[in-house]
Protein backbone atom coordinates (compact mmCIF):
# COMPACT_ATOMS: atom_id res chain seq x y z
CA UNK A 1 0.00 0.00 0.00
CA UNK A 2 2.92 2.24 0.83
CA UNK A 3 4.81 1.90 -2.39
CA UNK A 4 3.75 4.95 -4.57
CA UNK A 5 4.55 7.30 -1.82
CA UNK A 6 7.45 8.70 -3.00
CA UNK A 7 5.95 9.62 -6.11
CA UNK A 8 3.10 11.59 -4.21
CA UNK A 9 5.81 13.50 -2.23
CA UNK A 10 7.14 14.17 -5.46
CA UNK A 11 4.24 15.02 -6.84
CA UNK A 12 3.15 17.40 -4.13
CA UNK A 13 6.60 18.96 -4.45
CA UNK A 14 5.28 19.27 -7.76
CA UNK A 15 2.70 21.44 -7.27
CA UNK A 16 4.19 23.60 -4.56
CA UNK A 17 6.48 25.20 -6.71
CA UNK A 18 3.64 25.48 -9.74
CA UNK A 19 1.66 27.58 -7.15
CA UNK A 20 4.40 29.78 -6.39
CA UNK A 21 4.78 30.30 -10.49
CA UNK A 22 3.06 34.27 -11.61
CA UNK A 23 1.69 32.70 -14.30
CA UNK A 24 -0.76 29.98 -12.52
CA UNK A 25 -0.96 32.88 -9.14
CA UNK A 26 -2.47 34.81 -11.60
CA UNK A 27 -4.90 32.44 -13.11
CA UNK A 28 -7.77 31.43 -10.77
CA UNK A 29 -9.00 28.25 -12.57
CA UNK A 30 -5.41 27.26 -12.80
CA UNK A 31 -4.55 28.29 -9.21
CA UNK A 32 -7.47 26.99 -7.61
CA UNK A 33 -7.37 23.34 -9.49
CA UNK A 34 -3.60 23.03 -8.13
CA UNK A 35 -4.39 24.49 -4.86
CA UNK A 36 -7.37 21.70 -4.64
CA UNK A 37 -4.82 18.67 -5.47
CA UNK A 38 -1.92 20.46 -2.92
CA UNK A 39 -4.76 20.56 -0.38
CA UNK A 40 -5.81 16.79 -0.88
CA UNK A 41 -2.18 15.53 -0.76
CA UNK A 42 -0.70 17.59 2.06
CA UNK A 43 -2.20 15.18 4.61
CA UNK A 44 -1.03 11.72 2.70
CA UNK A 45 2.32 13.63 2.76
CA UNK A 46 2.75 14.88 5.85
CA UNK A 47 1.49 11.41 7.37
CA UNK A 48 4.18 9.63 5.40
CA UNK A 49 7.00 11.80 6.22
CA UNK A 50 5.93 11.06 9.71
CA UNK A 51 5.89 7.39 9.45
CA UNK A 52 9.21 7.37 7.26
CA UNK A 53 10.91 9.36 10.04
CA UNK A 54 9.79 7.15 12.26
CA UNK A 55 10.75 3.88 10.99
CA UNK A 56 14.44 5.53 10.84
CA UNK A 57 14.24 6.68 14.36
CA UNK A 58 13.64 3.46 14.67
CA UNK A 59 16.25 1.59 12.76
CA UNK A 60 18.66 4.22 14.48
CA UNK A 61 17.68 3.01 18.20
CA UNK A 62 17.98 -0.92 17.12
CA UNK A 63 21.83 -0.23 16.02
CA UNK A 64 22.33 1.50 19.41
CA UNK A 65 21.55 -1.48 20.95
CA UNK A 66 24.91 -2.76 20.90
CA UNK A 67 26.92 0.28 21.85
CA UNK A 68 29.42 -0.24 24.66
CA UNK A 69 27.72 2.90 26.91
CA UNK A 70 24.99 1.25 29.10
CA UNK A 71 23.31 4.94 28.99
CA UNK A 72 23.08 4.62 25.09
CA UNK A 73 21.56 1.31 25.06
CA UNK A 74 19.19 2.19 27.93
CA UNK A 75 18.16 5.62 25.83
CA UNK A 76 17.74 3.63 22.34
CA UNK A 77 15.45 1.08 24.14
CA UNK A 78 13.12 3.53 25.83
CA UNK A 79 12.98 5.36 22.25
CA UNK A 80 12.21 1.86 20.52
CA UNK A 81 9.73 0.83 23.47
CA UNK A 82 7.62 4.64 22.50
CA UNK A 83 8.23 3.60 18.14
CA UNK A 84 6.48 0.28 19.03
CA UNK A 85 3.64 2.19 20.20
CA UNK A 86 3.43 5.02 18.06
CA UNK A 87 4.24 3.69 14.80
CA UNK A 88 1.36 1.33 14.67
CA UNK A 89 -0.91 4.28 15.32
CA UNK A 90 0.81 6.37 12.59
CA UNK A 91 0.84 3.67 9.96
CA UNK A 92 -2.73 3.13 10.79
CA UNK A 93 -3.79 7.02 9.81
CA UNK A 94 -1.71 6.79 7.00
CA UNK A 95 -3.44 3.18 5.47
CA UNK A 96 -6.96 5.67 6.48
CA UNK A 97 -5.50 8.78 4.60
CA UNK A 98 -4.44 6.44 1.16
CA UNK A 99 -8.18 4.42 1.08
CA UNK A 100 -10.30 5.54 -1.87
CA UNK A 101 -11.71 8.91 -1.79
CA UNK A 102 -15.28 8.71 -1.96
CA UNK A 103 -15.79 10.69 -5.56
CA UNK A 104 -18.66 12.31 -3.96
CA UNK A 105 -17.25 13.87 -0.90
CA UNK A 106 -16.55 17.42 -2.63
CA UNK A 107 -19.64 17.58 -4.15
CA UNK A 108 -22.44 20.24 -2.07
CA UNK A 109 -25.56 17.93 -0.79
CA UNK A 110 -29.03 17.86 -1.36
CA UNK A 111 -30.38 17.46 2.28
CA UNK A 112 -33.98 16.57 2.72
CA UNK A 113 -36.33 15.75 6.07
CA UNK A 114 -39.34 14.48 6.13
CA UNK A 115 -41.99 13.95 9.26
CA UNK A 116 -42.76 10.48 9.64
CA UNK A 117 -44.29 8.60 12.49
CA UNK A 118 -45.28 11.22 15.22
CA UNK A 119 -47.90 13.47 13.69
CA UNK A 120 -47.42 17.29 14.56
CA UNK A 121 -44.68 16.47 17.13
CA UNK A 122 -42.71 14.59 13.88
CA UNK A 123 -43.05 17.87 12.19
CA UNK A 124 -41.22 19.69 15.39
CA UNK A 125 -38.86 17.28 15.13
CA UNK A 126 -37.90 17.82 11.32
CA UNK A 127 -37.66 21.39 12.42
CA UNK A 128 -35.21 20.54 15.13
CA UNK A 129 -33.00 18.58 13.05
CA UNK A 130 -33.01 21.23 9.85
CA UNK A 131 -31.84 23.82 12.57
CA UNK A 132 -29.29 21.75 13.61
CA UNK A 133 -27.97 20.99 10.33
CA UNK A 134 -28.36 24.67 9.62
CA UNK A 135 -26.50 25.84 12.49
CA UNK A 136 -23.31 23.03 12.43
CA UNK A 137 -23.67 24.74 8.26
CA UNK A 138 -23.34 27.95 9.44
CA UNK A 139 -20.00 26.84 12.32
CA UNK A 140 -17.99 25.53 9.15
CA UNK A 141 -18.78 28.77 6.74
CA UNK A 142 -21.31 26.96 4.27
CA UNK A 143 -24.40 28.19 2.87
CA UNK A 144 -27.89 27.21 2.97
CA UNK A 145 -30.19 27.63 0.27
CA UNK A 146 -34.61 26.17 0.94
CA UNK A 147 -35.39 24.61 -2.20
CA UNK A 148 -38.64 23.72 -0.60
CA UNK A 149 -40.46 23.54 2.49
CA UNK A 150 -44.17 22.01 3.96
CA UNK A 151 -44.75 23.37 7.12
CA UNK A 152 -47.97 22.66 9.70
CA UNK A 153 -49.67 24.92 12.16
CA UNK A 154 -47.93 24.91 14.75
CA UNK A 155 -44.56 26.03 12.83
CA UNK A 156 -42.93 22.38 12.36
CA UNK A 157 -42.07 20.66 8.54
CA UNK A 158 -44.16 18.20 7.22
CA UNK A 159 -40.93 18.24 4.53
CA UNK A 160 -37.88 20.97 3.88
CA UNK A 161 -35.45 20.31 1.05
CA UNK A 162 -32.19 22.10 0.89
CA UNK A 163 -29.01 22.78 -0.77
CA UNK A 164 -25.83 22.76 1.27
CA UNK A 165 -22.97 24.75 -0.27
CA UNK A 166 -19.28 24.40 0.78
CA UNK A 167 -16.07 22.57 1.75
CA UNK A 168 -16.44 19.19 2.09
CA UNK A 169 -19.96 18.94 2.81
CA UNK A 170 -21.09 15.71 1.46
CA UNK A 171 -18.43 14.32 3.12
CA UNK A 172 -19.01 15.41 6.45
CA UNK A 173 -23.04 14.77 6.20
CA UNK A 174 -23.40 11.35 4.14
CA UNK A 175 -23.50 9.20 6.72
CA UNK A 176 -26.27 11.40 8.24
CA UNK A 177 -29.08 9.51 5.56
CA UNK A 178 -31.64 7.21 7.46
CA UNK A 179 -34.35 7.22 10.29
CA UNK A 180 -33.86 9.65 13.37
CA UNK A 181 -36.17 9.21 16.07
CA UNK A 182 -37.20 11.35 18.89
CA UNK A 183 -38.01 10.66 22.55
CA UNK A 184 -39.49 13.93 24.30
CA UNK A 185 -42.43 15.28 26.18
CA UNK A 186 -43.97 17.10 23.12
CA UNK A 187 -45.80 21.06 23.83
CA UNK A 188 -48.87 19.59 23.36
CA UNK A 189 -48.73 16.97 26.08
CA UNK A 190 -50.88 18.37 28.97
CA UNK A 191 -50.08 15.14 31.42
CA UNK A 192 -46.04 15.52 30.98
CA UNK A 193 -45.82 12.06 28.77
CA UNK A 194 -42.55 11.18 26.67
CA UNK A 195 -43.52 10.32 23.21
CA UNK A 196 -41.74 8.86 20.49
CA UNK A 197 -41.63 10.17 16.99
CA UNK A 198 -39.51 9.72 14.13
CA UNK A 199 -38.26 11.89 10.73
CA UNK A 200 -36.23 10.53 7.76
CA UNK A 201 -33.35 12.71 6.67
CA UNK A 202 -32.24 11.72 2.91
CA UNK A 203 -28.61 12.78 2.05
CA UNK A 204 -27.99 13.57 -1.75
CA UNK A 205 -25.02 14.41 -3.43
CA UNK A 206 -25.64 17.42 -5.72
CA UNK A 207 -25.49 16.50 -9.73
CA UNK A 208 -24.75 19.00 -12.65
CA UNK A 209 -25.81 19.54 -15.64
CA UNK A 210 -23.87 17.08 -17.55
CA UNK A 211 -23.96 14.27 -15.33
CA UNK A 212 -28.32 14.64 -15.31
CA UNK A 213 -29.38 14.93 -18.65
CA UNK A 214 -33.23 16.48 -17.99
CA UNK A 215 -35.43 16.41 -20.99
CA UNK A 216 -38.41 18.64 -21.35
CA UNK A 217 -40.24 15.82 -22.70
CA UNK A 218 -39.90 13.61 -19.41
CA UNK A 219 -41.48 16.34 -17.07
CA UNK A 220 -45.00 16.92 -15.90
CA UNK A 221 -45.04 20.84 -14.56
CA UNK A 222 -48.05 21.38 -12.32
CA UNK A 223 -48.65 24.60 -10.99
CA UNK A 224 -50.99 25.43 -7.85
CA UNK A 225 -51.61 27.94 -5.14
CA UNK A 226 -48.44 27.51 -2.21
CA UNK A 227 -50.24 26.50 0.97
CA UNK A 228 -48.98 26.41 4.51
CA UNK A 229 -48.08 28.73 7.81
CA UNK A 230 -47.19 32.33 6.39
CA UNK A 231 -45.52 33.94 3.45
CA UNK A 232 -47.92 37.07 1.83
CA UNK A 233 -47.91 34.91 -1.35
CA UNK A 234 -49.46 31.76 0.18
CA UNK A 235 -53.10 30.80 -1.82
CA UNK A 236 -53.01 34.17 -3.87
CA UNK A 237 -51.22 33.13 -7.47
CA UNK A 238 -50.17 29.79 -8.78
CA UNK A 239 -46.83 30.06 -8.13
CA UNK A 240 -46.24 27.08 -6.42
CA UNK A 241 -44.34 23.94 -8.95
CA UNK A 242 -44.77 20.52 -9.19
CA UNK A 243 -41.83 18.09 -11.43
CA UNK A 244 -42.93 14.81 -12.43
CA UNK A 245 -40.28 13.09 -14.20
CA UNK A 246 -42.31 10.61 -16.29
CA UNK A 247 -39.60 7.65 -16.66
CA UNK A 248 -38.43 7.32 -13.25
CA UNK A 249 -41.81 8.39 -11.61
CA UNK A 250 -40.07 10.82 -9.05
CA UNK A 251 -42.34 13.94 -7.87
CA UNK A 252 -40.38 16.68 -6.47
CA UNK A 253 -42.06 20.66 -5.64
CA UNK A 254 -41.20 23.61 -5.06
CA UNK A 255 -43.62 26.83 -2.91
CA UNK A 256 -40.72 28.63 -0.91
CA UNK A 257 -40.68 31.29 -3.82
CA UNK A 258 -43.31 34.11 -4.68
CA UNK A 259 -41.60 33.73 -8.21
CA UNK A 260 -43.10 30.78 -10.56
CA UNK A 261 -39.81 30.62 -12.19
CA UNK A 262 -37.60 30.48 -9.40
CA UNK A 263 -39.87 27.84 -7.71
CA UNK A 264 -39.09 25.60 -11.06
CA UNK A 265 -35.31 26.00 -10.94
CA UNK A 266 -34.96 25.11 -7.24
CA UNK A 267 -37.29 21.83 -8.02
CA UNK A 268 -35.21 21.19 -10.67
CA UNK A 269 -32.09 20.98 -8.78
CA UNK A 270 -33.93 18.47 -6.13
CA UNK A 271 -35.03 16.40 -9.01
CA UNK A 272 -31.26 16.38 -10.73
CA UNK A 273 -30.21 15.17 -7.20
CA UNK A 274 -32.65 12.44 -7.24
CA UNK A 275 -32.22 11.26 -10.37
CA UNK A 276 -28.44 11.29 -10.21
CA UNK A 277 -28.31 9.10 -6.69
CA UNK A 278 -30.59 6.94 -8.92
CA UNK A 279 -27.71 6.65 -11.58
CA UNK A 280 -25.30 6.02 -8.82
CA UNK A 281 -27.66 3.15 -7.68
CA UNK A 282 -27.50 1.54 -10.86
CA UNK A 283 -24.28 1.74 -11.13
CA UNK A 284 -23.08 0.72 -8.12
CA UNK A 285 -24.44 -2.79 -7.15
CA UNK A 286 -23.48 -2.52 -3.08
CA UNK A 287 -25.49 0.96 -3.28
CA UNK A 288 -28.66 -0.39 -4.62
CA UNK A 289 -31.48 0.90 -3.18
CA UNK A 290 -29.49 3.20 -0.59
CA UNK A 291 -32.09 6.05 -0.79
CA UNK A 292 -34.71 3.19 0.39
CA UNK A 293 -32.56 2.18 2.98
CA UNK A 294 -31.58 5.81 3.92
CA UNK A 295 -35.36 7.09 4.40
CA UNK A 296 -37.12 3.68 5.22
CA UNK A 297 -40.85 4.22 6.30
CA UNK A 298 -40.45 6.26 8.67
CA UNK A 299 -41.68 3.95 11.34
CA UNK A 300 -39.80 4.32 14.98
CA UNK A 301 -38.47 0.86 14.85
CA UNK A 302 -36.61 1.78 11.76
CA UNK A 303 -33.54 4.37 13.20
CA UNK A 304 -30.46 4.87 12.93
CA UNK A 305 -29.92 7.33 15.89
CA UNK A 306 -32.42 8.42 18.76
CA UNK A 307 -32.00 11.89 20.46
CA UNK A 308 -34.00 11.20 24.06
CA UNK A 309 -34.26 14.64 25.52
CA UNK A 310 -35.33 13.87 29.46
CA UNK A 311 -32.02 11.63 29.69
CA UNK A 312 -30.04 14.50 27.29
CA UNK A 313 -28.85 11.87 25.41
CA UNK A 314 -28.15 10.72 22.09
CA UNK A 315 -27.36 7.40 21.20
CA UNK A 316 -26.11 6.47 17.34
CA UNK A 317 -26.95 2.60 16.99
CA UNK A 318 -25.25 2.03 14.20
CA UNK A 319 -21.88 2.36 16.11
CA UNK A 320 -22.73 2.15 19.44
CA UNK A 321 -22.25 5.72 20.41
CA UNK A 322 -24.04 7.47 23.09
CA UNK A 323 -23.44 10.98 24.37
CA UNK A 324 -25.03 12.87 27.03
CA UNK A 325 -24.83 15.90 25.55
CA UNK A 326 -27.69 16.09 23.37
CA UNK A 327 -28.36 19.67 24.06
CA UNK A 328 -24.94 20.68 22.67
CA UNK A 329 -25.57 18.58 19.25
CA UNK A 330 -29.03 20.24 18.79
CA UNK A 331 -27.16 23.19 18.83
CA UNK A 332 -25.09 22.39 16.18
CA UNK A 333 -21.65 20.61 17.27
CA UNK A 334 -22.45 17.76 15.35
CA UNK A 335 -18.64 16.96 14.95
CA UNK A 336 -18.78 15.19 18.20
CA UNK A 337 -21.08 12.69 16.06
CA UNK A 338 -20.30 13.04 12.81
CA UNK A 339 -16.20 12.05 13.48
CA UNK A 340 -16.48 8.86 15.37
CA UNK A 341 -19.08 8.14 12.51
CA UNK A 342 -16.26 8.59 9.91
CA UNK A 343 -13.65 6.80 11.75
CA UNK A 344 -16.06 4.28 11.74
CA UNK A 345 -16.68 3.90 8.34
CA UNK A 346 -13.18 4.29 7.57
CA UNK A 347 -11.79 1.46 9.31
CA UNK A 348 -14.47 -0.92 8.15
CA UNK A 349 -13.30 0.43 4.39
CA UNK A 350 -10.01 -0.79 5.60
CA UNK A 351 -11.13 -4.25 6.97
CA UNK A 352 -12.50 -4.95 3.38
CA UNK A 353 -9.61 -3.55 1.58
CA UNK A 354 -6.97 -5.37 3.50
CA UNK A 355 -9.11 -8.95 3.52
CA UNK A 356 -9.30 -8.30 -0.49
CA UNK A 357 -5.51 -7.87 -0.72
Amino acid sequence: MFNNLNHIEDRFEEITRMLAMPEIASDPTEYRKYAKEHAQLEHVVAAWRAVRDARARKQESRDLLSDGDPEIREMAEAELAELDETLPELEQELRLLLLPRDPNDDRNTVLEIRAGTGGDEAALFAYDLFRMYTRYAEARGWRVELLNENSNDLGGFKEVVALFTGEEVFSRLKYEGGVHRVQRVPATETQGRIHTSACTVAIMPEATEVEVNITEGDLRIDTYRASGAGGQHVNKTESAIRITHIPTGIVVQCQDEKSQHKNKAKALKHLAAKLYQAQEEANHATMADARRLQVGSGDRSERIRTYNFPQNRLTDHRIGLTLYKLDQIVEGNLDVVLEPLQNHFQSEALKRQQTSV
